[in-house]
């Protein structure tokens, strides 16, 4: 009995598929994250060209250091430079001017850092030739509740003695101007400078000396 013959084996070897190619991973972008970023680039280039646009259209000019009532010396004291963004339509002192404040009155009653304009400023000589300024040194009651501005006209008046009489005629008035006004530490006094003419100065002075004399406002209306 024949064995029968086998026929040899091959070995077969099985090859595992390639892996596929990845394609290129796709990001999401958000588009709120885009907007945002944007914007932001936005605001900084704005923001540099204000910066530049204020730094290269700023000025020096001349503003009050120290508050300056009306009719008051303007005192270097009173001034210091200062370099700010103002509209070209807006009137102001350059600093390169400011020698030619000094010695000026304040036209206005000036804020501490206020810009000074040349409407602020007068240049007349006060007292003027023919004038002369007397100052009074007034208690409350003897000038009136209304605050006197400089350029005011008003009467200084006599008022009563100790009897409470002031003559047998009208009491005597001087007409005058307001220079300045100001009040004393303590609050208790108002310094009215008033402005009269030279021949009615020693008369008015020597009055005011007594105390006996009231300041009466005239009416502002012209």
């Amino acid at each position: 009995m024949r064995t029968p013959t086998l026929a040899p084996t091959t070995a077969t070897t099985t090859t595992p598929p390639a892996p596929a190619a990845l394609g290129p991973v796709k990001t999401r972008r958000r588009p709120v994250l885009i907007i945002a970023s944007v914007a932001a680039l936005l605001l900084s280039a704005l923001g540099g060209v204000w910066l530049w646009t204020a730094a290269t259209s700023s000025i020096e000019v001349v503003v009050a250091k120290a508050a300056v009532p009306r009719g008051a010396v303007i005192a270097a004291t009173d001034l210091m430079v200062a370099r700010v963004s103002l509209d070209p339509a807006i009137a102001s002192i350059p600093a390169s001017e400011v020698s030619t404040v000094v010695g000026q009155r304040a036209a206005l009653d000036i804020s501490a850092g206020g810009l000074l304009t040349p409407d602020a400023i007068a240049s007349e000589t006060v007292p003027a030739k023919g004038e002369t300024v007397v100052g009074l040194s007034l208690v409350d009651g003897m000038l009136p509740a209304i605050p006197l501005k400089t350029g005011d006209d008003v009467r200084v008046v006599q008022t009563p003695g100790a009897q409470g009489q002031v003559g047998d005629v009208s009491p005597v008035t001087i007409a005058a101007k307001v220079v300045a006004v100001t009040r004393s530490q303590d609050g208790q006094f108002a310094l009215v400078d008033l402005l009269v003419s030279a021949d009615a100065a020693p008369d008015l002075a020597a009055r005011a000396a007594t105390g006996k004399v009231a300041v009466v406002l005239d009416s502002r209306e012209r």
